[in-house]
């Protein structure tokens, strides 16, 4: 009954758009009148049905306060807390939205079979759905009325068909699941008034092997030059596939964690060489007290951005542990603990990367060659003005100042850049109702901060005192020389400020109507939905390759929960085999069968482990060959995801997929499911 509201849903958006901006000729336009009324009709009777379904079944549990462990679709605040705040969705629900319709009585079989005993995260279930096809994968034309518009289900991963933008002629077919919108919380976008956007990594997707190496090889110049390092750094190299997001590095210690979400650290590296187990809990698993892994004494690998100054750390380890005669001697003055030096390294690495920053030295690289550090998205305007189209308000807030800001635009917006044929201008502005440069993310984030809000004067970067955004006369003249555009006319551009200022100038009322995107977990989403209560969408690249290589590697992830499963069962066995000769009263020759058998299954249970492990690592390096999977260590969500599911209210690869949707979208998540419900899901 949900999949079908969310079906009819989406055709009531389809035809409405296309009512609304579509060139359609008078018969035309009557029969979508009459397809659309008929929709909205059939949409309020599947309502009424699946919220009184829900009601009975809510009062089966509790007349009052319904299932222990649910409200509605979602985990409990009692059930989250059991999990360790970790809200996964079960593969069953996601299998099912997919393909819009209820799996038949085998696949729901199928998928209970291979995946009752494994915990797997939101990422996995959303790719392993694609390896239960059935019948619901041959395409099902579904008509509003002859000639008008049809929905159409393409095929799986391998093979299917370009996805469409939803509003176009041949909208409505099913996105490829990598350019789908996955959701955590639900999300009604005709709540929303405005739509903001983070520009670095997330409007601009920067390439990561041309501009980290930018980075890299411009922090090193500054260690060298400017903090007093060997000239040999100078010779290194970076590898800009090494690092991944959602490492945590130990400072103290120089060590690179990948832990799970339970704060359990799973992969360990010292510089580049890899902690055994026993090291892993001599230093992080025998404390009375768990360890919280935040600032000061830890590093968060939470954006792309940190991935060069993370394997420049690695290599400052490596170094300092084979050249301890090479360390500059004002670090080993000031910081003689030897467990110091790795932080004080950590430190002069950031203060790098800062001096990078500051003067200039990665901004002016990447202003003079835009498309050689940036990849160019067609997509980007037209997406913005679907937004604006649907009577929304857009707003820009970046922490980039206005020079770069204007720079970066262009190339998305025109493909306008420096020294090309066609200059810069501010002709993206249209795009914009506000856009705020230089915002001190996440400090933006909190309204009590007193950060002054400056007004921007585009032609010359000029920046004006405000009041709250109006502009404040120059003392001695009554009135200022530049005249700024007043607040109805156009986008205005502005420096500093914080939230309220944000609020004030949208005529924003309450924090609930702001749907914000941004690339980094800490600085754009974790402090805008924690703080402020902003809907939050988080754009990560990396889950196209992660959602590609979980459907190529179905068929080895069914062997490892097989395997996982004959493991089980032979350790029980094992338990149950030792019991009996430890507390039954059995004779002679049954003792002597017994533990024959005992030997046989721990000979076969060491097997069992020793395949499952080898397995487990073959899966593991396909994905990264130090790091893994992303989303996972192990059975278990990774600290990275944990967080995505905490603070994200969605979560996509590319900024670009809000056009593949109506930007009046009920998004809607898969239902949670613990691990007691796993045994009780019915499979008629």
């Amino acid at each position: 009954m949900r999949n079908e509201r969310d079906s009819v849903e989406d055709k009531i958006h389809h035809l409405n758009w296309s009512l609304k901006f579509d060139d359609t000729n008078e018969n035309d336009k009557q029969e979508m009148l009459s397809a659309f009324n008929d929709l909205e009709a059939k949409r309020d009777q599947i309502r009424l049905s699946h919220q009184q379904a829900q009601r009975e079944n809510y009062q089966k549990f509790h007349k009052v306060w319904g299932q222990l462990m649910k409200t509605g679709y979602q985990s409990s605040r009692f059930a989250n807390e059991l999990r360790d705040d970790s809200s996964t969705p079960l593969l069953l629900c996601v299998v099912e939205k997919f393909f819009s319709e209820p799996l038949d009585r085998e696949g729901r079989k199928r998928v209970i079979r291979l995946f009752i005993f494994s915990r797997a995260s939101m990422f996995s279930f959303g790719a392993s759905q694609l390896c239960f096809k059935s019948s619901m994968e041959e395409q099902r034309a579904s008509a509003l009325s002859e000639g008008v518009v049809q929905f159409h289900s393409v095929g799986s991963m391998d093979g299917c068909e370009a996805p469409h933008k939803w509003s176009s002629p041949g909208g409505g077919k099913k996105i490829d699941l990598k350019k789908q919108i996955f959701c955590n919380r639900s999300l009604n976008m005709r709540n929303i008034i405005a739509v903001g956007f983070d520009m670095d990594y997330t409007l601009a997707q920067y390439k990561s092997e041309t501009f980290e190496s930018l980075a890299y090889e411009g922090t090193v110049r500054k260690l060298v030059y400017d903090l007093g390092y060997p000239s040999e750094l100078l010779e290194w190299t970076f590898d800009w596939n090494y690092m991944v997001r959602g490492l945590v590095l130990d400072k103290k210690r120089g060590n690179i964690l990948k832990m799970d979400r339970h704060k359990y650290v799973k992969v360990a590296y010292h510089g580049f060489r890899e902690l055994s187990k026993d090291d892993k809990v001599d230093i992080y698993g025998s404390s009375l007290i768990q360890d919280s892994f935040d600032e000061p004494d830890y590093a968060l690998i939470d954006t792309l951005f940190s991935l060069a100054e993370a394997y420049l750390f690695a290599q400052l380890v490596d170094f300092k542990d084979n050249n301890p005669e090479k360390i500059p001697k004002d670090v080993e003055q000031v910081y003689s603990p030897f467990l110091l030096l790795y932080a004080r390294m950590y430190k002069d690495v950031r203060a790098a990367v800062d001096l990078c920053h500051r003067d200039g030295t990665l901004k002016q690289m990447v202003a003079k060659e835009p498309n050689r550090y940036i990849n160019e998205d067609t997509t980007i305007v037209p997406l913005i003005k679907m937004i604006r189209d649907s009577g929304r308000s857009t707003f820009l807030v970046t922490n980039s100042l206005w020079d770069y800001t204007n720079i970066v635009m262009n190339f998305l917006c025109g493909g306008r850049t420096v020294h090309g044929p066609h200059t810069c201008n501010f002709d993206w502005l249209q795009y914009f109702d506000v856009v705020i440069t230089g915002s001190a993310k996440p400090g933006f984030f909190h309204e009590e901060s007193r950060a002054n809000l400056f007004e921007v004067e585009p032609q010359s970067g000029m920046l004006i005192n405000t009041d709250n955004g109006t502009p404040m006369p120059q003392v001695g003249d009554p009135s200022p020389k530049i005249l700024l555009k007043s607040k109805d006319k156009g986008c205005r551009v502005f420096q500093g400020g914080n939230v309220g200022h944000l609020h004030s100038l949208l005529s924003i009322e309450s924090s609930s109507q702001v749907l914000y995107v941004g690339d980094h977990i800490y600085g754009d989403i974790l402090r805008s939905k924690k703080v402020l209560g902003w809907r939050t969408m988080l754009v990560v690249p990396e889950l196209e390759k992660e959602v590609e290589l979980l459907w190529e590697l179905r068929d080895m992830r069914k062997k490892l929960i097989l395997m996982r499963n004959e493991r089980d069962s032979v350790e029980d066995k094992i338990h149950h085999l030792n019991w009996s000769l430890k507390f039954e009263d059995v004779n002679e020759n049954d003792k002597q069968e017994m533990l024959s058998a005992l030997k046989d299954l721990e000979s076969k249970r060491d097997q069992v482990r020793l395949s499952h492990q080898q397995a487990q690592r073959e899966n593991h390096q396909k994905f990264h060959k130090v790091w893994g999977q992303l989303m996972k260590t192990g059975y278990q969500s990774s600290r990275f995801a944990n967080q995505v599911e905490r603070f994200a209210c969605l979560y996509t690869s590319q900024v670009s997929n809000l056009r593949l949707y109506s930007p009046d979208k009920y998004y809607r998540p898969s239902e949670d499911f613990m691990s007691h419900e796993f045994h009780l899901l019915p499979l008629e």
